[in-house]
């Protein structure tokens, strides 16, 4: 008689997945604003991220001064014009921008250009096309027909700043804008924080360089290393210093010896690809081995695999992030986990992409139980048009699209529902 068989084991549990704001939230917490700043010129400083506050020394503009060509007058001599009694007064001086006239004479007027200050006595600007100008007796005269409000047309000293005040705080990411509000203080150079340092590799044998192999001369199962691209693209984009250490073999002593000298010179290691428990992925047990590592599997499509850790070095360790090696997956991770993450080393405290209301025409009966990202485009009517492949291989979609619909998990979408919509101008910004 056989013995009894004993039933089998039943399989572990699977771990809930970890909804993508509480990734997030985990991810920034562990990124501490870089130490480091560094002096740069302020007309080299676009996309840099600001160190220190930027605090006024002088009024902008620095004097009351005319928003527009015409006469600087005193509205008291001229109270009576009129339409039907047009009042006529000499032009005794003229002052064009970056020069200081005289006092303003009663019973005068100053010719004056558009930024030039605004001549004591005068408290007001009339526009020259309201102005009928006449020569007699040698004397230049200005014709009023109409009084003008007090203060018309007069930029006042400090209307934009007043000396003091702080203009930018630090953490602010500099723009066209930013750099010209520098300017007209006066700063040739700003404060700002050093770039975060980055090393870029992907994994994998089956990954092939474009221009090393033709598209038919490419061995069955080789792909094109398209992620090298777009993340390396990203990256610069947020004003990082990358170092492209290319593809690393699908063996663990390669993958070992690229992490230790990634490592040593690098605030954040960037993968993609390899982060899963098969037996040629080789990440995770290399930087198990070497620092510490995280695997999350996380409640988004696409883009559920995402590992975090750390590569010990002689000085610290470096943080690690292992992205998926499908592209949309690579691509959304970064965008939403990824970017947020370095500007905060940056200093950027607010790095939440802004959110917009808009009308899906599009049917989603069947969605997706976890949060999903659907590439979408605006149309000419102001909604929404679904790229018909979500795939996650299909980097057309993101190619195609001008942003993502974030749909919560488990729900349906109807033709005119409205939609939170996130532009892919402002994530990849």
């Amino acid at each position: 008689m056989s013995a009894p068989v004993a039933p089998a084991a039943a399989p572990p549990a699977r771990k809930p997945l970890m909804a993508l704001d509480d990734a997030l939230a985990q991810l920034l917490a562990q990124a501490q604003p870089l130490a480091d700043t560094e002096n740069v010129p302020t007309v080299n400083a676009d996309g840099r991220v600001l160190a220190q506050s930027l605090v006024s020394a002088l009024h902008v503009p620095p004097q009351d001064n005319s928003s527009m060509d015409g006469y600087a007058v005193r509205c008291a001599d001229v109270a009576a014009a009129s339409g039907v009694q047009p009042i006529a007064l000499p032009v005794s001086q003229r002052i064009a921008a970056g020069q200081s006239g005289q006092a303003l004479q009663s019973g005068t007027v100053a010719r004056i250009f558009t930024g030039a200050p605004v001549p004591a006595g005068a408290d007001a600007i009339v526009m020259q096309e309201d102005v009928a100008v006449s020569e007699a007796g040698g004397q230049t005269l200005a014709t009023f027909t109409a009084c003008p409000p007090s203060g018309a047309w007069i930029r006042r000293a400090g209307e934009d700043v007043s000396r003091g005040a702080e203009v930018l705080r630090p953490g602010t990411r500099l723009g066209p804008a930013e750099l010209g509000l520098a300017a007209s203080l006066g700063l040739a150079e700003l404060r700002v924080c050093r770039r975060p340092r980055v090393a870029l590799f992907s994994t994998g044998d089956e990954l092939v360089m474009p221009g090393t192999v033709p598209p038919e001369a490419m061995a069955p199962g080789a792909i094109y290393n398209s992620n090298r691209f777009f993340l390396q693209a990203m990256l610069k984009r947020l004003g990082c210093e990358v170092s492209d250490l290319g593809i690393v073999p699908d063996n663990r002593p390669a993958t070992l010896a690229a992490l230790a000298e990634a490592a040593q010179h690098h605030d954040l290691i960037l993968t993609s690809g390899g982060v899963s428990v098969g037996e040629e992925d080789h990440i995770k047990p290399a930087v198990q081995q070497l620092g510490s590592l995280d695997l999350w599997q996380i409640g988004m499509k696409p883009g559920k695999p995402f590992a975090h850790g750390r590569v010990n070095h002689a000085a610290g360790a470096s943080h690690f992030m292992g992205l998926p090696g499908n592209p949309v997956s690579s691509f959304m991770t970064f965008v939403l986990l990824v970017r947020p993450f370095l500007l905060r080393l940056q200093g950027v405290a607010e790095v939440a992409s802004p959110v917009q209301h808009l009308q899906a025409h599009f049917s989603l009966p069947k969605p997706d139980k976890r949060r999903e990202f659907l590439r979408v485009r605006r149309n000419a009517q102001g909604g929404l048009d679904l790229f018909p492949n979500q795939s996650s291989g299909v980097l057309t979609s993101a190619v195609w699209g001008d942003g993502v619909v974030d749909n919560p998990g488990g729900h349906a979408v109807a033709h005119g529902d409205t939609v939170r919509y996130i532009p892919f101008a402002d994530l990849l910004n």
